[in-house]
């Protein structure tokens, strides 16, 4: 769940299997959730309370709301003891682009970063 100020902003649960989305978990449904209801893409001066320690997935998402504090309660070594291994996922984070399991490689072409430059000189552009 997501509480600012003592009062519950969103709660949900993991869908993952009930959905059929891999992204589904209950920190980033809880997240877009509370956005939506704040209308406001950062969650500054909002607490986030998992049942478990974040995936990195979910653990970047809370970094990207910039959410104030993180509480859980079970750790990824119980998670994984229960068949929710995480364990791979912080590894394969870790390496090098080229050692990672999933085949990745950078295309380089001319331009590839315009779109960000024409973000730079958006005048109107909201920042995150």
């Amino acid at each position: 769940m997501i509480v600012r100020e003592g009062e519950i902003i969103a709660a949900c649960a993991n869908e993952v299997t009930l959905t059929n989305d891999p992204t589904a978990h209950a920190e980033i449904a809880t997240i877009r959730e509370a956005c939506r209801k704040l209308k406001a893409f950062q969650l500054s001066g909002c607490e986030i309370y998992s049942s478990c320690e974040p995936c990195p997935m979910c653990l970047g998402a809370i970094y990207w709301a910039r959410l104030n504090r993180l509480y859980f309660a079970a750790t990824r070594k119980e998670a994984a003891g229960a068949g929710f291994d995480d364990e791979f996922l912080y590894q394969q984070v870790e390496l090098p682009v080229e050692r990672r399991s999933l085949p990745t490689q950078r295309i380089e072409s001319v331009g590839a970063d315009r779109p960000f430059q024409i973000w730079k000189a958006k005048a109107d552009r909201r920042e995150y």
